[in-house]
């Protein structure tokens, strides 16, 4: 087990275990570590200076050695219903990622990035347009939630979900994903329930393999958007290494070890994979498999020669789907007037900078 200290370590990167473990080497009581941890994960502490119960000795220590937070809110875009919050997050070392939260009646979720960029590269999405930086850290997924919770406090509301699905493949980033995941779940901290929290991949199938063994019960959602390689190949590069065959054995293989249902996601593109032809070949594709299909029509970008389609044609192809016997809803559409989609706040941002910001100081 390795324990991090060193002035630029970032205190959210350790699990409780390694917590205790730090606070052991330091000599202090063994309950310091469910303070400290109570502090980040339930009070909510910006620094170490509100936490007010640990000895002052050891909010300094903490401070030398250590920092708390690893994202300093750059840029954000809040959507006129006011229903969705976008944030533009600068990391320590001068990249950015954006998430975002929308509010509905009850549940109050917000959409995490796990990677600078993505190695996918999708077309018609920002993200992909803008390319792979780098991995995030476990730290800068686990804080992502926990600003917006920190908003919510302040309303007498709390998170209710998370879900995996912004800028990133997270299953490639599975260990820091993971680690995230966990410490979200925790009954000691956050305490978002597992089945609150839903992890997307665009189709790499060892993750896919991986999570199936997972005791958690998170979902899994597959962005598939296409029912045939030759298209898929074409709108999800990752495609050409992980066919269809293949991840829809995974698919299935996942359904039958978890008892849960996977989430198909489908971006509706405007004459690309929206006729009710494609719609046939989707039920085809999935049909016996334990599933749900969401629909969405295409948030577009800036730049990108994709566009959404139209209302009948979404239409028609939920119709076909659900004809079939295809559990299927239409995704309600938000913050389209602050381009919420994943990368969007970014790659805008970026074509105002050069999309580096300065660092943040350790």
């Amino acid at each position: 087990m390795s324990v991090l200290s060193t002035p630029s370590a970032n205190i959210m990167d350790l699990t409780f275990l390694e917590l205790q473990a730090q606070l052991a080497v330091w000599k202090e009581p063994r309950f310091r570590a469910q303070q400290l941890w109570k502090w980040i994960y339930v009070h909510l502490a910006a620094d170490f200076e509100q936490m007010s119960n640990l000895p002052r000795a050891l909010r300094d220590r903490l401070a030398r050695h250590y920092r708390l937070d690893p994202l300093v809110p750059v840029d954000e875009a809040i959507s006129e219903d006011l229903l969705t919050h976008k944030v533009l997050f600068r990391l320590p070392d001068g990249q950015s990622v954006e998430s975002v939260m929308m509010e509905y009646d009850r549940r109050r979720t917000v959409c995490v990035s796990s990677q600078v960029g993505c190695p996918v590269g999708c077309g018609f999405c920002a993200t992909g347009q803008s390319g792979y930086v780098r991995d995030l850290g476990a730290a800068e997924i686990i804080a992502q939630p926990l600003h917006f919770a920190r908003e919510l406090k302040h309303r007498d509301e709390v998170l209710t979900n998370i879900v995996v699905m912004g800028m990133g493949e997270p299953l490639m980033n599975y260990e820091a994903v993971w680690q995230a995941v966990e410490t979200w779940n925790d009954h000691r901290g956050l305490n978002v329930g597992a089945r609150k929290i839903t992890l997307s991949t665009a189709g790499y199938v060892p993750g896919i393999r991986r999570l199936s063994a997972e005791e958690l019960q998170v979902g899994l959602a597959v962005s598939l958007h296409a029912a045939e390689d030759g298209l898929r190949n074409q709108l999800v590069p990752l495609n050409r290494a992980y066919p269809l065959s293949e991840l829809l054995t995974a698919c299935r293989e996942y359904t039958t070890l978890t008892g849960r249902r996977i989430t198909i996601e489908y971006a509706l593109i405007d004459g690309v994979n929206d006729s009710v032809a494609e719609a046939l070949r989707l039920a085809d594709l999935l049909r016996g498999l334990l599933c749900h299909v969401n629909l969405i029509p295409l948030n577009p970008t800036t730049g990108g020669s994709y566009r959404p389609s139209p209302r009948a044609r979404v239409h028609a192809f939920q119709q076909a789907l659900m004809e079939r016997h295809i559990e299927t809803t239409v995704r309600l559409r938000r913050g389209i007037d602050i381009q919420a989609g994943c990368g969007q706040l970014r790659q805008r941002h970026q074509e105002g900078q050069d999309g580096h910001l300065p660092p943040t100081s350790a």
